[in-house]
């Protein structure tokens, strides 16, 4: 079976995360969603909220699994079994932030083979700050959002208050 990764903090989940599963389910019998938790970010969200997220959009889909993971992705992917690393890329500064990272995870893991996904031209401006910036002016945030994602983020915006 062949499987691969896909990390990130994903504060909340947009439909360019969306795209990048898509296009790994189409070469992987199964998808791992990895969920950061990095402590270099500040969250709006909790690991488990947006674990529950990701799991919601995908509760029909058996082939992705959500986990959430707080190290180094080389040591997830050992975990695993995989050498598949997955990225999405929106434009030059995403390539070069990734591939930056894929050299210094080389050092840990030879093995490690990443695959770059290029994200289709109508989401290039689509990412999760853009999305929290729409929540922080009150703005629509639908259509950067996969539905069940949009539920959720209504939810608990309605909690908060």
């Amino acid at each position: 079976m062949k499987k691969c990764v896909f990390a990130g903090t994903f504060d909340p989940f947009t439909v360019g995360h969306c795209d990048t599963v898509k296009k790994s389910l189409a070469l992987f019998d199964e998808v791992i969603v990895a969920v950061s938790e990095n402590p270099r970010k500040s969250c709006l969200f909790s690991a488990e909220e947006r674990a529950e997220m990701i799991r919601a959009v995908y509760s029909a889909e058996p082939r992705v699994r959500v986990v959430i993971w707080n190290g180094a992705v080389v040591d997830l992917l050992k975990a695993e079994g995989t050498p598949f690393y997955v990225r999405g890329i929106r434009n030059a500064a995403d390539f070069e932030y990734e591939n930056n990272d894929f050299f210094a995870s080389r050092d840990f893991d030879e093995e490690m083979i990443t695959l770059y996904f290029p994200a289709e031209q109508k989401d290039l401006h689509i990412s999760s700050t853009l999305v929290k910036n729409c929540i922080a002016f009150q703005k629509p945030f639908d259509g950067y959002v996969p539905p069940e994602v949009a539920r959720m983020l209504r939810e608990k915006l309605r909690k908060s208050r």
